[in-house]
């Protein structure tokens, strides 16, 4: 028995592989490339349990031949164009529609020709963009996605629960909040970077961090992302087909500053530079999810703080040589 994990050399995908391998499951990693040699150094201790494969989301017959001669009995939908700054947005619309939502529905298509048992589809807390964020975003919110990323996200997560009911497949959605770690780094559908990508770099290269005030964020190391992932993908009974995967924690730019002061002492960090540093207008900004949910339905709490996530991302940039 199988489970597919689409985008699989990508950011957030990469962790799910190695988290789904090195827990034991037979992997096939679909993605429109082939690993480069990050990939495969990340994955490497596990690499007999995974299967790489080079499809397009796009191309439902590459999908098959893809997964010919695999048990595939589970599916990990992570394939996305992450659109998160309106210049991306306006430049390529009908392609961030193509490939996640298109995409969303021949992997879906996949699904039921294949007959898995489950599918799951990576959300994000971009549904809420739109919502008051007063108060922590709950799955029984009604949301108000406003970005294409964020309508294309839900759109999705609608088609995955109603395939799903139509052809009898258990489906669920998992809404991510601000992922940060280990192999976040350029691709062919990512090409924003994170404030604590930019942070981290600057950190290792022993350059000053520029911080201007601003949050909250809820961001959430990856390899809990990937852990999260894997207790909803391997949870015998689901009593939701939504769940906020969050650290739950509302960070301020002080907060950052004191984090990664205590991950990496040797640090220097500006606290008063121009209005122009990167992420200053990130769209993630101001939005925390409620991940008691998770919590209550299925134990699962995220283990590493901002500290612990941000010395365990240096540690790793500095191990791998990556000092973009």
């Amino acid at each position: 028995m199988a489970t597919i994990v689409t985008g699989g050399t990508g950011f957030v995908a990469s962790n799910v592989v190695r988290e789904l391998a090195s827990s034991g499951h037979e992997v096939v990693s679909i993605d429109i490339k082939a690993p480069d040699d990050m990939v495969r150094r990340y994955v490497e201790p596990w690499a007999s349990n995974v299967t790489w494969a080079t499809a397009d989301i796009l191309d439902p017959d590459a999908l098959e031949r893809a997964v010919d001669g695999h048990d595939i009995t589970k599916i990990v939908h992570a394939a996305v164009y992450t659109a998160i700054r309106d210049d991306i947005e306006r430049d390529d619309s009908r392609r961030i529609v193509d490939i996640n939502v298109a995409g969303t529905a021949n992997m879906l298509d996949l699904a039921r020709k294949l007959g898995v048992r489950r599918f799951l589809y990576v959300s994000s807390n971009s549904v809420y963009e739109g919502n008051d964020f007063s108060s922590p975003l709950r799955e029984d919110m009604a949301v108000q996605p406003v970005r294409l990323y964020g309508i294309s996200k839900y759109a999705s997560e609608l088609f995955a629960r109603r395939y799903g009911e139509l052809h009898g497949f258990e489906t669920v959605s998992v809404r991510l909040s601000s992922p940060y770690g280990p192999m976040e780094r350029v691709t062919g559908h990512r090409v924003v970077m994170s404030m604590t990508h930019h942070w981290t770099g600057q950190a290792v290269r022993g350059e000053t961090i520029d911080a201007v005030q601003g949050g909250p964020w809820d961001f959430t190391f990856v390899l809990d992302t990937a852990a999260g992932i894997r207790t909803v993908l391997d949870a015998p009974e689901l009593r939701h087909d939504v769940y906020n995967l969050a650290q739950g924690v509302a960070i301020m730019t002080g907060d950052m500053v004191a984090a990664i002061r205590q991950a990496h002492p040797s640090v220097s960090v500006n606290e008063s530079p121009d209005a122009s540093a990167p992420m200053l207008s990130s769209s993630t900004s101001g939005r925390v999810a409620d991940p008691s949910r998770l919590r209550d339905d299925l134990g699962f709490v995220a283990q590493h703080d901002m500290a612990a996530g941000l010395k365990a991302y240096i540690d790793w940039r500095q191990e791998y040589g990556y000092t973009t």
